[in-house]
């Protein structure tokens, strides 16, 4: 049986749908991963992905591209070619299924599965309904149960990637603490001068710090780090990032991709988190983790990408003697203070 599994989104959504890739391919002979560019680094992480396609779905993103008659028809002859048995169109719970059901059914795919507020006609097989307060993870285990694809025996449904890339680590010696300043949403930025002072503080209290970012944010890392602490800013691909927060003691990080490649690699999380999206559905999924923030903020479930709120009060109430003292609890040097909210398994 060949199956495929959408995810149209960024990085941290399609790790998020990896326990159930893993579902789906244990009983799959075969497993394409559809999905955005953004996600596209992702997916060729998974455990279970046999072959990617990416495609950029107009109705997906931040900046969507035009809708092009050519570049659908492009995917629907791509998938005609050896359509999948099977399909799963994996969302968030405010988007809807439907648009790229209507393609994959054109595909000539026999058999389509999605959670689904909305009437689908005859574009869904399987028209399953999500719980309420379920985590993205969660959900989509949910729908791959309910299209026959339950998680196999002696699997934790946790979030995995393949094995980063032997070789040395740029990081040096293990036990360091990552601090990864960017988010790709300016709502969920922490702050630059914070952020720096968080790794000073880290440097005082004899922590190794060590500052990771992507390509475009290398100004952004060498502000941070400021000669305190390792700057891996624009030297670490996805798979080398990895690598890196494999060997970490802890990772500072906002609500965006990195926080859940840390889950993945089950590196505990220290989570600068901005409350525009709930945390029940989006917080690092199976490891320890702090999340600091207001959560009862004005900002709070608005999917805001820029701050709604004169002084982003949802995280301007953190300070980095805060982030330092949840770094402590979670790396075993200080007990838990009941200001935040914690998860441990």
């Amino acid at each position: 049986m060949k199956a495929l599994v959408a995810r149209l989104d960024s990085f941290g959504d399609v790790l998020l749908a990896g326990p159930a890739v893993r579902a789906v391919a244990a009983r799959a002979d075969r497993v394409t991963l559809l999905c955005g560019p953004l996600g596209a680094p992702a997916a060729r992480m998974l455990p279970g992905v046999d072959d990617v396609v990416v495609w950029d779905a107009p109705w997906v993103g931040f900046e969507p591209p035009p809708v092009v008659a050519s570049d659908v028809a492009r995917l629907v002859e791509r998938l005609a070619q050896d359509p999948p048995d099977v399909a799963l169109v994996l969302t968030s719970f405010h988007q809807s299924p439907l648009p790229l059901a209507l393609l994959l059914r054109l595909a000539g795919v026999a058999r389509l599965a999605a959670d689904c507020e909305d009437y689908p006609g005859a574009l869904l097989d399987v028209r399953h309904q999500r719980r309420p307060h379920r985590h993205e993870v969660e959900a989509a285990l949910d729908l791959a149960e309910a299209a026959g694809f339950p998680l196999p025996e002696g699997d934790d449904g946790r979030l995995a990637v393949r094995r980063p890339p032997a070789g040395g680590c740029p990081a040096g010696e293990d036990g360091y603490v990552v601090v990864h300043p960017g988010a790709a949403v300016p709502a969920r930025r922490w702050g630059q001068e914070r952020y720096a002072a968080t790794v000073r503080l880290l440097q005082r209290a004899g922590y190794r710090a060590v500052v990771t970012g992507g390509p475009g944010e290398r100004g952004l890392t060498a502000s941070v780090a400021n000669g305190a602490a390792l700057d891996l800013g624009g030297r670490t691909g996805s798979a080398e990032l990895a690598g890196v927060l494999a060997r970490a003691a802890a990772a500072v990080v906002g609500n965006t991709g990195p926080a859940h490649l840390a889950a993945a690699v089950g590196t505990p999380v220290v989570s600068l988190f901005a409350p525009v999206v709930p945390a029940e559905r989006w917080a690092p999924f199976g490891v320890p983790h702090v999340l600091l923030g207001d959560a009862g903020a004005a900002c709070a479930g608005t999917r805001a990408r820029v701050c709604p709120v004169v002084g982003h009060p949802c995280l301007g109430t953190v300070s980095p003697e805060d982030v330092l003292a949840a770094v402590e609890k979670l790396t075993g040097r200080a007990p838990g203070l009941a200001k935040w909210t914690e998860w441990t398994p």
